[in-house]
């Protein structure tokens, strides 16, 4: 497997394969995949099949799905009881019949990606709290990622690996986080400063030399926080580029994490002892995609990692890691495996006419290596079948998607709570908000805003691209503020959409205000004092601002795609007898009129109906989108992917 050398005070290791094993894929085993109209919020039957050929019937509680499934069940069915009808959250009008039919036909292919339990981190169902229960199995659990709040972070990617791995530790699984250790020359050095030099080399071949790399260690939080350190990761910058744009080494960089990142649980005693070869292996993006490749390609042919299994975490599918087909040699792969990365782009996105359009695609390569795979939401979970969001990859998801899964984020609970928020001026709470008002009027007189409670203000903050739905915004401007509203904006990107921004703040300097950059404390300050925020991006894998919104009591506003349709619940006042249901407005198609209409309904119920702008508040700050709830979704896709043996042996 690999060999031992000692040099000085440190011990290396020296990775590397003469032999190879080829694709052998497997039929995934188990079972169907669940959809989600039998697992909403109701009692499942559980079908169970006898040696001596009787059934039985028996109801399952919500503790045993998300996970002590009898051992004694050969084969089952989940069936409704009853017959039972899937709810919707269709706008206040009427739909027609062929929209209730388009709807529920989406509604049925959408549920295909749902995990038990889906619907309770949906609906912050106060019921499941899990925070002190611990999982009935454990696991040697390995994140591997390219960035890991509060060590490094540009987006959901980092807070994610941030914090799931706290949630599942805290459930009793051993969890291991790898992550490369940048350096920048900036203060962000500091958040290695506790991390220790554990006196272990690993020699990589890859890139046509041998690249000696080092792990440092920090245990924080019940976690094995693992920091590849090699040189190519001290530079100024992030974690992927800098002012000049991408860095042109990105592959070479995280294939040595790859390579380091399957070595680190055979080698490093932490705590004593190694993770081991029956380790669980959840690769972040196309940055870690080449891992379970290398399990296939390098390790179970010499009879390691066979008990080792691996789960694909899609966060954004638009970025997969392609490169000319010429560095296929780079990888550290054998010849033979050229396959599971190889991609031929379509003609109409070659460059020119003598462009062959092949390349290599790490992320695809993961896709059709990988165990289960799992995206950031169940509409995602969806989307990326579509060929609208699938990126050219939508046939390869859709020929798995018996074992994709979608599982909404969670967020950090304590970094976003009004009741103790240290970015804000006035702490309040879902048991009286009272407070809420005077985070409005402060922020308007931080912004230089007349100081009008009555006057609904809206909010956005993110990034200033086409995919966050800018342009909208843009053309939508001048309308919008021809109302009694107040706007302001806090984010960067596009220089023409700031150079927007500041125009559209000289020219209504009583309505509009632009921050150009981003800023943590006034993204805090923004998000309890608006009164709604609106969110019309284009695609949303997750989105997470929508979640921290509801909490604050800031009624979203957003387009219905991806995790923004899954968490956002439509309002209607005529629910409930009148109490109304839902947590904001969720507009389609994505168009100026339809985001300018749902934004002044949302501006007339703040006005003119107090009582149901109340309502909205209230079930908003109820929710539950802790990440102990999503630990418990996981932990049902953990137990799936052990029941089949590896999808590549």
């Amino acid at each position: 497997m690999a060999s031992l050398q000692i040099s000085g005070g440190s011990v290396r290791f020296v990775a590397g394969f003469n032999r190879t094993g080829s694709i052998r894929p497997m039929g995934s085993l188990g079972f169907p995949h669940f959809r989600r109209r039998f697992s909403i919020g109701r009692p499942l039957l559980l079908r169970r099949s006898s040696l001596s050929g009787k059934s039985e019937t028996d109801d399952i509680t919500d503790a045993e799905r998300d996970g002590s499934a009898s051992s004694s069940a050969l084969g089952f069915q989940l069936l409704p009881p009853g017959d039972q009808k899937l709810f919707s959250t269709n706008t206040t009008e009427a739909p027609t019949h062929q929209e209730a039919e388009s709807d529920a036909a989406d509604e049925a292919e959408m549920a295909d990606f749902g995990v038990p339990g889906n619907r309770a981190v949906e609906e912050g169902a106060a019921e499941v709290g899990h925070t002190s229960v611990k999982a009935e199995v454990i696991n040697n659990l390995v994140f591997v990622t390219s960035e890991a709040a509060p060590y490094s972070k540009t987006g959901g990617l980092g807070d994610v690996c941030g914090s799931l791995p706290i949630a599942l530790a805290g459930r009793g699984h051993r969890v291991m986080v790898i992550s490369p250790r940048y350096l920048n020359g900036t203060s962000a050095d500091k958040n290695y400063a506790r991390a220790k030099d554990l006196g272990v080399r690993v020699t990589v071949h890859c890139f046509g030399a041998s690249q000696e790399v080092s792990f440092y260690h920090e245990y924080r939080d019940g976690v094995d926080w693992v920091f590849i350190d090699h040189q190519s990761y001290h530079r100024p910058g992030n974690p992927y580029g800098d002012t000049k744009g991408a860095f042109g080494d990105n592959q070479f960089r995280f294939t040595l994490l790859c390579h380091a990142a399957c070595e680190a649980p055979l080698v490093l005693p932490l705590g004593g002892f190694t993770y081991g070869e029956k380790s669980l292996f959840l690769v972040n993006d196309w940055h870690a995609g080449l891992v379970p490749i290398l399990l296939a390609a390098k390790y179970r042919p010499y009879g390691v990692y066979k008990d080792a299994r691996s789960i694909l975490i899609i966060h954004n599918l638009a970025h997969q890691g392609v490169e000319p087909a010429a560095t296929y040699s780079n990888l550290g792969l054998p010849s033979e495996w050229y396959g599971a990365v190889g991609w031929v782009f379509p003609t109409w996105a070659r460059t020119h006419a003598l462009d062959t359009g092949e390349a290599v695609n790490v992320l695809k390569g993961a896709i059709v290596t990988s165990d289960r795979i799992i995206t950031v939401s169940q509409g995602y979970a969806w989307e990326i079948t579509t060929v609208e969001g699938g990126y050219g990859l939508q046939d390869l998801l859709s020929s798995r998607k018996s074992v994709i899964n979608g599982i909404t984020n969670g967020i950090n609970i304590d970094e976003w709570d009004p009741s103790k928020d240290e970015h804000i001026p006035f702490h309040y709470s879902a048991d009286d908000y009272s407070n809420k008002v005077k985070c409005k009027m402060a922020l308007q007189k931080e912004l230089g805003l007349p100081i009008r409670p009555e006057c609904p203000m809206i909010g956005f903050i993110g990034r200033l691209d086409y995919q966050k739905g800018i342009d909208l915004i843009q053309t939508a401007g001048h309308d919008l503020m021809v109302d009694d509203i107040q706007f302001v904006m806090l984010g960067s990107g596009d220089p023409k959409c700031e150079s927007w921004m500041r125009s559209m703040e000289e020219t209504y300097r009583d309505k509009f205000r632009g921050w150009v950059g981003f800023n943590v404390p006034i993204s805090h300050r923004i998000t309890a004092g608006c009164d709604i925020l609106l969110m019309p991006s284009r695609f949303e894998p997750c989105g997470l601002n929508q979640l921290y919104a509801m909490r604050y009591g800031t009624i979203p506003v957003v387009h219905a795609t991806g995790g923004l349709r899954d968490t956002v619940e439509n309002f209607n006042p005529y629910a409930e007898g009148g109490a109304g249901a839902g947590t904001g407005w969720v507009f389609s198609p994505l168009s100026k009129d339809s985001m300018v209409s749902a934004l002044r309904l949302a501006a007339a119920t703040y006005r003119e109906y107090k009582e149901s702008w109340e309502g909205l508040m209230r079930r908003g700050m109820s929710r539950n989108y802790s990440w102990e709830n999503a630990a418990v979704q996981y932990e049902q896709v953990f137990q799936w992917v052990f029941m089949d043996p590896p999808y590549i042996k």
